[in-house]
């Protein structure tokens, strides 16, 4: 069975031809360039602002001329991640999905299911001919997941309706009122580079196999972070073993917890079986930790090259302090809402840049705008006793919960009737474009929805095949009972 065989046919048709188009964020010309065609083709009205949003519009099919109009909203890029072992071109390749039991995944890369899966089925309602509807009309919007800047340049009086869809949730029957808004915090150290000691033995030093996951959805719970298992045996090592640091890398995007780190260090070669020893009692504590949630987890010594340069002494010692220290994972609970995390932050990334500069990415969430705020400031006050600079991105506000919302009701009964059972109503500790177009379009009443997905941002993404049907025929009732 492949991606073709799969029902609501029209639905996955367009989700193949979205796995076939290259969408990095900020490198979003060749989807929009297809939306654009799928609207010719059905002549279909179109619009695009300068930031690249595109918003498609369709009149009532007859006898529902008189609902109000219905903005279907899904984001066009996509998470970039592979597995290291992967040849894949991000910008080239199409994604080669592969049916797995009950769920569809990709080979060694992100699926792309976030979001592809709403674009895909706003597709399949504006162009289908047989669906009932109101007024649409379909925003897809760029860049959600480096910076939400597509729907940060939305202007007043570019979309006209005041109920809006949100299609990028990720567990079926949950039906999602709210979202947490978002913070970036970056440290850069700066340095020049010493002279590699010839007399030192160097090896890399990674952690791999991990999970990796969502910096929000995922963050609950606590799944390994490449990045602080490797700072913490760093800190042991440098307790017991004198070693240079020439190298350190770990984690890519600002929203995914770290799946694989590493460090080549230098030191005495009599120091090498002592180390693989402690290096291996260390792996064992981290795979006991982790047995529940991250049973794969592996750390790997292995003899490199020696490098040309090293960091000098006291910035290592301040790098691995900072890494170490810096806060990671759920910081309080939600008061409002039981068993929603109110806010938490993910120490994202360690980049080295050339031979000067070691760039640290970690993003802060909550659902309380001075609690987001303070986790921020936190780390920036971290990474700042250790000596760099640090800067805070502008973020994006969250999405506060309205138990009285119109559309929220209608959803919760259309659910019930077609499945005999409620719905979750939830709020969502992931980012959601919401909060944004709720600051210039503040009649919005809106809801977020999708299928089930698991793993997202990871190359184990995967979407649950028979949620997806679940999903679009709630889709399809609520677009014929929108209440007026």
């Amino acid at each position: 069975m492949t991606i073709k065989d799969l029902e609501p046919k029209i639905v996955w048709k367009y989700f193949h031809e979205i796995t076939r188009t290259p969408r990095p964020s900020k490198k979003e010309g060749k989807i929009i360039k297809y939306i654009e065609e799928v609207a010719a083709k059905n002549k279909i009205e179109i619009k695009k602002d300068k930031a690249g949003n595109l918003l498609l519009f369709k009149p009532a099919t007859k006898g529902y001329e008189k609902l109000p109009t219905v903005i279907l909203q899904a984001h066009l890029d996509m998470v970039c991640e592979k597995n290291n072992d992967v040849v894949f071109d991000f910008d080239k390749d199409p994604i080669k999905t592969v049916v797995d039991g009950e769920w569809l995944r990709a080979e060694g890369t992100t699926l792309g299911a976030d979001n592809g899966i709403g674009v895909a089925a706003a597709l399949a309602v504006i162009t289908s001919k047989e669906i009932e509807h109101g007024p649409l009309e379909c925003l897809f919007t760029v860049d959600e997941e480096t910076g939400l800047t597509g729907a940060k340049a939305i202007k007043k009086g570019f979309m006209t309706g005041n109920i809006l869809l949100n299609l990028d949730s990720e567990d079926e029957g949950e039906i999602f009122m709210g979202c947490a808004g978002g913070k970036g915090t970056v440290a850069t150290f700066e340095y020049k580079a010493v002279p590699a000691p010839v007399s030192n033995q160097f090896f890399r030093i990674t952690v791999t196999g991990l999970n990796g996951g969502h910096s929000g959805g995922d963050i609950h719970k606590g799944l390994g972070n490449a990045n602080k298992i490797l700072a913490r045996f760093l800190y042991r090592l440098q307790e017991k073993y004198p070693f240079n640091l020439a190298e350190i890398q770990g984690g890519n995007l600002h929203n995914a917890i770290a799946r694989e780190a590493y460090a080549v260090i230098g030191t005495a070669p009599k120091n090498r079986e002592p180390i693989r020893v402690m290096l291996n009692n260390f792996a064992a504590d981290i795979e006991n930790e982790l047995k529940r949630v991250d049973p794969n987890v592996k750390l790997i010594m292995e003899t490199v090259e020696n490098p040309l340069k090293c960091l000098p002494r006291t910035l290592k010692e301040k790098l691995i302090y900072s890494l170490l220290a810096c806060p990671h994972g759920v910081i309080g609970m939600s008061h409002e809402m039981e068993g929603l995390v109110e806010t938490s932050t993910n120490l994202a990334s360690v980049k080295m840049v050339g031979t000067t500069k070691i760039v640290v990415g970690t993003s802060q969430r909550s659902s309380t705008e001075s609690a987001k705020n303070a986790i921020a400031d936190q780390a920036a006050s971290v990474f700042r006793l250790a000596g760099a600079n640090v800067e805070h991105g502008e973020g994006y506000p969250g999405w506060a919960p309205d138990p009285d919302s119109k559309i929220l009701k209608a959803a919760q009964k259309s659910y019930r009737k077609l499945f005999k059972k409620d719905a979750k109503i939830m709020a969502i500790h992931a980012g959601l474009e919401c909060g944004l177009f709720l600051e210039k379009y503040p009649q919005l009443d809106m809801i977020s929805f999708g299928p089930t997905l698991r793993s997202v941002h990871s190359p184990d993404e995967r979407i649950e095949i028979k949620t997806v049907d679940r999903w679009w025929k709630h889709l399809l009732d609520m677009l014929k009972n929108i209440p007026v």
